[in-house]
C-alpha cells in the first residue's frame, strides 16, 4: 500500500503563540467576571492565572504560533465573539452553535478538496474529533457531485483522538485491497471550537496552549500513483491498549463542548510500554529493533513538548531523527488527528531525505492507545 498526494489547507487565521496565551488569560478573567467574582479578587485571580499558564502551558519557544478558524481570538470585544461571548457565557456558546460552525467550515474544506472538475475517489474516509454533523461534510459533497453518489463510498472515522490517521490507514488498506481502489483520506480538525475559559485546573490549561486547526486530505492505492514522484510504501501499523489505563486520557462530549482531560502520569504510562511495543511493531516489520533505532526518521505525534523530549531520551534518538515532529508543532501545534500527516508531508516533500528512508510513526490516545506505523519513503519510481 502506498501513500501520497499530501495536501493541506490552513486556517484564514494564525496568531502567534505569547498573543494566544495572553488572549487565554484575559477569556479566563472575563469568564469569573461575568461569574459575579470581585474586581479585588479579579485582580489576584489574573496575577495567579497569568503565573499558571506560563509556568504549565506550552511556551512560545516550543510552539511559535497556532492556526484556527475563528476571529475571536484576535480581539478583546466580547459582545462579537463568534463562540467567546463570554461576557453572557462564561463558557462560550453550547455544543449546538459550536456544531454548526463545525459543520459550516467542514464544507467549505470538502469543497476545496473536490471543486467541480474533480473525480470521484472510489472511497472518502473523513477524520475527526472535533465535530459531528450528519450527514457529514463528506457525505455532503458525493451528494452534490453528479453521479459520484454511485461511485464514492462515504466511512467516517470519528472520536479517536490524536492517533486517527493511522486506524484510517488501516480501514482503507481494507477497502483498497478487494480491488485496485483509490481511496481518500480527509482530516477536518477544529480544536479552537472546544476551549471553555470557565475551567481553569491544569489540565484545561495545558490543553488550550497546545490545539490548533488543522485539515489534510492523501490518498492510499495498492500501487504507486504515476503522477506522483514521492510516496510513503507502507510496511506494517500496530495498535495497542495499555491495560489499567482508562483514566489518563479521556476526551469526552459536554453542554459547552468536547472537554479533554489529561493525568499526571500519562508520560510514565507511555514510557513504560514503548520499547516493548516497537519490539512487537519491529517484529512485524521484519526490522530488527536496532536498525530502526539507528536509521529512520520519526513522526511522533506532538501531544505536548514533554511527549517528544522523554520519548527523544527515552529511546536515545538524535535531533535529526526528531526533527520534523518538533518542527510541526513549532509552527502549527497540535492539530489532533491531521498531525503526523503534516509530518509525513514535510519528510515526504524534503528533496535531503533519501529515497528507502524509514519513518517510524507513533500516535497515542484514549484508551490509552498506542497506534503506529512504518513507512518508507520512496521517490523517482
Amino acid at each position: 500500500m502506498f501513500l501520497s498526494s499530501f495536501n493541506s489547507i490552513r486556517p484564514p487565521f494564525e496568531t502567534l503563540q505569547e498573543q494566544t496565551l495572553e488572549w487565554l488569560i484575559d477569556a479566563h478573567t472575563q469568564a469569573e467576571k461575568t461569574k459575579g467574582m470581585s474586581e479585588k479578587d479579579i485582580i489576584l485571580f489574573q496575577k495567579t492565572l497569568q503565573e499558571k499558564f506560563w509556568h504549565v502551558g506550552c511556551k512560545p519557544d516550543r510552539i511559535q504560533k497556532r492556526g484556527h478558524i475563528l476571529r475571536d481570538f484576535k480581539n478583546r470585544d466580547w459582545d462579537q465573539m463568534e463562540i467567546y461571548k463570554l461576557n453572557q457565557f462564561p463558557e462560550g456558546e453550547n455544543l449546538a452553535v459550536r456544531s454548526r460552525r463545525f459543520a459550516e467550515f467542514v464544507d467549505q474544506i470538502f469543497e476545496e478538496y473536490y471543486p467541480e472538475e474533480s473525480s470521484p475517489p472510489d472511497h472518502i474516509i473523513h477524520v475527526s474529533c472535533t465535530g459531528y454533523v450528519s450527514p457529514s461534510g463528506a457525505q455532503k459533497i458525493v451528494s452534490k457531485r453528479p453521479d459520484w453518489g454511485t461511485q464514492t463510498t462515504v466511512t467516517h472515522a470519528y472520536h479517536m483522538g490524536c492517533y486517527g490517521s493511522l486506524p484510517a490507514i488501516r480501514m482503507g488498506i481494507g477497502f483498497a485491497a478487494r480491488d485496485p481502489a483509490t481511496v481518500d483520506i480527509v482530516h477536518t480538525e477544529i480544536c479552537s471550537l472546544h476551549s471553555n475559559p470557565s475551567l481553569h485546573t491544569t489540565d484545561q490549561l495545558v490543553s488550550q496552549s497546545l490545539f490548533a486547526d488543522g485539515f489534510m486530505k492523501y490518498t492510499l492505492t495498492r500501487a504507486p500513483l504515476t503522477s506522483e514522484k514521492k510516496t510513503f510504501k507502507l510496511i506494517t501499523t500496530r495498535e495497542e491498549i495499555i491495560p489499567n489505563s482508562t483514566q489518563s486520557m479521556t476526551w469526552n462530549v459536554s453542554n459547552w463542548g468536547f472537554q479533554m482531560t489529561l493525568a499526571r502520569e500519562l508520560p510514565v504510562l507511555i514510557a513504560r510500554s514503548l520499547k516493548s511495543y516497537l519490539d512487537r511493531l519491529c517484529l512485524q516489520a521484519q526490522i530488527s529493533y536496532e536498525d530502526m533505532i539507528g536509521k529512520a526518521l520519526f513522526a511522533i505525534h506532538p501531544g505536548g513538548p514533554k511527549i517528544l523530549v522523554n520519548i527523544q531520551e527515552l529511546l536515545a534518538l538524535s535531533s535529526e531523527q526528531m526533527h520534523y515532529s518538533f518542527e510541526i508543532l513549532k509552527n502549527f501545534g497540535n492539530m489532533s488527528s491531521a498531525t503526523l500527516p503534516h509530518i509525513w508531508q514535510a519528510i515526504l516533500e524534503n528533496k535531503q531525505i533519501k529515497n528507502g528512508t524509514w519513518v517510524v510513526s507513533l500516535a497515542f490516545g484514549p484508551g490509552l492507545t498506542i497506534s503506529g506505523a512504518i513507512m518508507e519513503k520512496i521517490c523517482g519510481f
